[in-house]
Formats: C-alpha cells, structure tokens, sequence
C-alpha cells in the first residue's frame, strides 16, 4: 500500500529551509557539524551545478536514514545541469541533484523489513498527494495529472548527498553482492517495465518472440539486452560506434552488434520486438516500419523537438493495422518494476555489470563526471560511505 506524501524534516525530502539557514552555501563556506555535502543545482540556471553544504538528514518516523554511496548520472542529469528543466523543492532554490541512487542503511524504523547495513536503492517517482486515478493504485509512473514529484528532478530533493532519508515503503532492498553495480538499479527497472509491458501487450494473443532487436547501446539499451537474453532470445543491437568497450558488451551477453545500419540488423529476419532507446527519428521511423507480423515496439528513448522527417503515414498505417503491430512509450517504473529489476540484476553476470561502469569520479571532482568521453558507458558519482 501506498502511504501518503509528507512534509519530511530530511534534507533527502523537499523542506524549507530553518529560519535564517541558507542552503546556498557552497563548500568554501566553513563547514558546520550539521552538515553534509551535496551536488546541486539551481534549475533553470546553467552553469549553477555546485558541491554544496546541505544540513543533516533527520529521519522521520517512516523513513530510513541512509549512508549515500554512489549515484549514476544520465541524460536527465546532463540536461537540468544546462538549465533545460528541473524543479526546486518549494521555498528553495537549489535541488540536489541525482536520481540513480545507491545507499546502505545506518538507521532504520522499528518494525521495517530493513536494518543497518542493507544496500538500498530508493525509487524516484512520488504520487500526488491527491493522486489520479493510476497513482492511487500504485501505477504513478503512469501518473494521468502530472502532478507527481521526483527525487532529484522535480521537487524533491535527489540522492547526490553523503546522507539522505527515503521512506521505508520507497525503498528497494538490494543483494549484497551489488555494492558496485547497485546504481544501475534504477536504470534497470525502466527496462523492467518495458519487457513487463511488451509481455502483457504480446499475450492479448498467443505470443512466442524469438527475435528482438535494441536500438542504441547506451545503458538503457545493454540493460534491455541483457533482460532479453536473460528470457533466452536471441538479441540484436544497433549502435554506430565501431570500437570501444559496447561492441564487447553486447558480445559477451551473447547477443550480436550491428554498426552498418538498420538493413544490416535486420538483414537476418524482422524482429519481433524492438526496444527502441535512441529517440533518433529515423530508427523510430524504421522500428515502427520492420517489424515481424505481431511485431511490437517499445519506444524509451525520447525525442528532441523539431526535428522533422518524411513518412509514408499510409504505408505505415496499412503495415501496422494488416499486421496487428503494436508501437507504445514507456517511461519511469513504479514499485513492481524496481522488484523485477533488483532480481534481473541479482541474477546477472556481476563482472559483466561492473563493465557497464567505465568511470568513477569522486565528489569533489564532480565536473568530470559531466564531461563526455568517447568510450564513455556509464559514469558513476562516487560518496565512498
């Protein structure tokens, strides 16, 4: 069950700041014993990304005070650190930063199903506290109003701190032997949504896939990989780079890249799913159009605006409706899809995942981590707790 949103005297929760207390001040400020180190941002603003001085997390009743470890940083990440978007908890402005979390408990409620020392994850996305209909019934990543709130996005502070507290009813209990790779939890449970969507689309009918083709091999698109090859299909990644460690990757999971282009990939035979993880209009375009008959097609990636192509729209209806295709979007995951990624994870080859990490970059040299680098998989914000 769901419990309801609160005000949270944590600074891992949206609060307002005590009286007189600024949480501005950035690390050249003398520290206080109170205090903990955090990277924020004022949304909206580029160039605002700082390490700065936040006050100790104080736990509520329900909630888990938790030593940060370590937090992935994404294309979200990039973007509201440009000022593209974001939104600071009410009454502040600056928000910590960070979504893709990795935490072991120091403190936990009496009576919870965690204690000190549980790797833990928590989840990004809260309902309204009046929720819609679907976050009334735990989907809030299908939230209708749009008025959900997002650690370390839209008005809750994220999980880029030394400390931080989560509700023990969003938080994610991890297997030990995560401890480096447990950032990757979040990620995961987007692709765990996907595939739990693409199995409930497909068995409207009988459904028996046996070729699935990945476009992009970018985190999103490896993980995806790996949860289909983890169902024993036989998978297919589109990406254009020619060396590097994704060639590798996808090779070792026993699935085969392709950097010639679509016709290439599905040169073999049409796929009967595509994970589309790009938002590259083209692929969108080509995903939609080369499917096996039943083909279903799962679009995560997101587009950028204005970008225009020519479309045969009544080739691609015919296709599509003679066919019975099915194309969807599918973003964020609620609950049921974190439990699914914890167990994908728990079950996969943990030399394989630590891979997925090719740098890790302390705190301190934060702006390392917003650089991109060519061979560059997935960078880590390392707290060392």
């Amino acid at each position: 069950m769901l419990t309801p949103l609160h005000a949270c005297t944590s600074a891992g929760l949206a609060r307002a700041p005590d009286p007189g207390q600024s949480l501005d001040r950035t690390t050249t400020a003398p520290m206080q014993e109170e205090d903990v180190k955090a990277l924020t941002v004022i949304p909206g603003q580029s160039g605002s990304l700082a390490v700065t001085d936040v006050p100790e997390p104080t736990p509520a009743a329900d909630e888990l005070l938790v030593d940060g470890l370590a937090v992935g940083i994404c294309g979200t990440d990039h973007e509201i650190a440009a000022g593209e978007y974001g939104w600071a908890p009410p009454g502040r402005d600056r928000l910590v930063l960070g979504h893709e979390s990795l935490g072991r408990v120091r403190e936990a409620p009496p009576g919870s199903a965690f204690q000190a020392g549980d790797l833990v994850v928590g989840v990004v996305r809260r309902p309204d506290p009046e929720p819609c209909g679907a976050c009334a019934h735990g989907h809030f990543d299908m939230c209708r109003n749009g008025r959900y709130t997002e650690r370390g996005i839209k008005e809750l502070d994220g999980f880029a701190s030394e400390r931080w507290c989560v509700q023990a009813d969003y938080a994610v209990p991890l297997d030990r032997g995560l401890a480096d790779v447990g950032m990757l939890l979040e990620p995961t449970s987007v692709v765990a949504k996907a595939w739990d969507e693409i199995e409930s689309i497909g068995n409207r009918s009988w459904f028996a896939p046996e070729r699935v083709l990945v476009t992009g091999a970018g985190p999103i698109g490896l993980l995806a990989a790996m949860l289909g090859r983890q169902r024993g299909l036989e998978v297919h990644v589109l990406d254009q780079v020619t060396t590097g460690p994704k060639p590798e990757l996808v090779d070792a999971l026993g699935a085969t890249y392709h950097s010639d282009g679509f016709d290439a990939a599905v040169e073999g035979g049409h796929p009967d799913v595509i994970i589309e993880a790009t938002g590259v209009p083209s692929l969108v375009l080509e995903a939609m159009a080369r499917t096996a008959p039943y083909g279903i097609v799962c679009l995560t990636g997101v587009s950028a605006a204005g970008r225009t192509r020519e479309l045969d729209a009544s080739g691609l209806n015919r296709s599509m409706v003679l066919e019975n295709d099915v194309v969807f979007g599918s973003v964020n995951a609620n609950l049921h899809h974190y439990a699914l990624a914890a167990t994908a994870l728990a079950d996969a080859d943990g030399d394989w995942l630590r891979s997925l990490v090719t740098r890790r970059v302390g705190l301190e040299s934060f702006a390392e981590a917003f650089e991109f680098a060519d061979d560059d998989v997935k960078v880590v914000l390392a707290f060392g707790g």
